[in-house]
């Protein structure tokens, strides 16, 4: 009975003292006004639409803690198609439109494949960016609540936007593979299929003339390495190294893949498709400030507020395609829309943030 007693009287000691723990906590709460209050707020801005709850810290603080993301819409995007080195479109002195080598292998590719092969491909480009914030606002006025500034951070995916060839591309992409593959059997005096040659000499020499079929972007910054696709063959007569047609790298092999100031062609990947990713930091600071009020002038528990600020990605965004070119850091001297769009997208080291902020205070 005594034990019994004793485990009673312990459980009930324990129990007010986790009690009086509690008043003790929740008055130091009451006393520094932490946590007192919830507001909701449902933002709009450059970094998409979002939700956020925050609550203050005494009299000068407020924590904010939410989730944002960017309506997806698309915009075309244009790559001109060159054939060995030259533009699909070509034209006399005069200004007047004339045969390119473009043109005589679009015929030639109707012919053979039924494919019709638009001179340029069209990517359509949509955002992709969603992440979690967590900010601090500071109000430094004592008798003026209406500004304050802003310190904190966004968390998120690394890629914030993409971009890949329309439908509409697809016919297009499909023949230019064909035709690459194709040329590549030819120039390197390979059979099509099994032993099979069914190239003949008039078609190789036209085909050698005419040379590969790409989306011309630029030129490298820099010698890139990395892992042969398909197998590297001497395309030489009389070099003293190799044989013609013998196999220089294999497919698979480590190594020199592209050296410094070499035009760099992007073609379709073996699904047939083209596709450029936009990659940042996943976290990333954000400093800005802002200024608020109410939103209804007999309301204390509606408010509006504006922010400016800047997110910072942790310098110049990538661009990698589809075989793994780092269009803003490995390639130069882009022309055209695609120059412009790598530019306008390089251009981002700090990205602007510009948001509205409706609240309603719940307590």
């Amino acid at each position: 009975m005594k034990k019994v007693l004793l485990v009673i009287m312990s459980a009930f000691t324990l129990s007010v003292a986790q009690a009086q723990d509690s008043l003790s906590t929740e008055s130091w709460f009451k006393k520094n006004k932490a946590f007192q209050n919830l507001d909701v707020s449902v933002t709009a801005g450059t970094t998409g639409i979002g939700i956020d709850v925050a609550s203050k810290i005494g009299d000068y603080v407020q924590l904010r803690a939410g989730y944002e993301f960017m309506p997806r819409f698309q915009t075309g995007i244009f790559f001109p198609v060159e054939v060995g080195g030259q533009p699909a479109k070509a034209y006399d002195s005069n200004g007047n439109r004339i045969e390119s080598r473009f043109d005589k292998l679009s015929k030639l590719l109707s012919e053979v494949t039924g494919f019709q092969v638009e001179d340029e491909v069209e990517m359509l480009g949509k955002p992709t960016i969603n992440n979690f914030k967590f900010l601090v606002d500071v109000f430094p006025f004592k008798k003026n609540k209406h500004w304050h500034f802003t310190a904190g951070f966004y968390w998120g995916p690394s890629k914030f936007a993409q971009a890949e060839n329309s439908t509409r591309a697809m016919t297009s992409l499909v023949a230019v593979g064909l035709y690459n593959s194709v040329y590549y059997h030819a120039v390197n005096d390979l059979p099509l299929y099994d032993n099979i040659t069914i190239i003949n000499e008039e078609m190789r020499s036209k085909l050698m003339e005419y040379g590969r079929m790409g989306f011309p972007v630029g030129k490298f910054t820099h010698d890139v390495y990395g892992y042969y696709k398909e197998d590297v063959y001497c395309r030489e007569f009389g070099n003293p190294d190799y044989k013609y047609g013998e196999i220089i790298h294999h497919k698979g092999d480590y190594g020199l893949i592209h050296e410094k100031g070499e035009a760099y062609m992007m073609e379709p990947d073996t699904d047939g498709m083209v596709k450029v990713n936009a990659k940042s930091n996943s976290f990333k600071p954000y400093l800005g400030f802002g200024y608020g009020g109410r939103l209804l002038k007999d309301r204390d528990d509606w408010h509006v507020s504006f922010d400016a600020g800047a997110m910072f990605w942790g310098g110049t965004p990538s661009l990698y395609t589809h075989d793994g070119v780092n269009l803003t850091k490995d390639i130069e001297g882009a022309k055209g829309k695609v120059g412009d769009w790598i530019d306008f997208i390089g251009g981002f080291k700090v990205y602007p943030v510009l948001s509205v902020r409706f609240t309603k205070t719940i307590f």
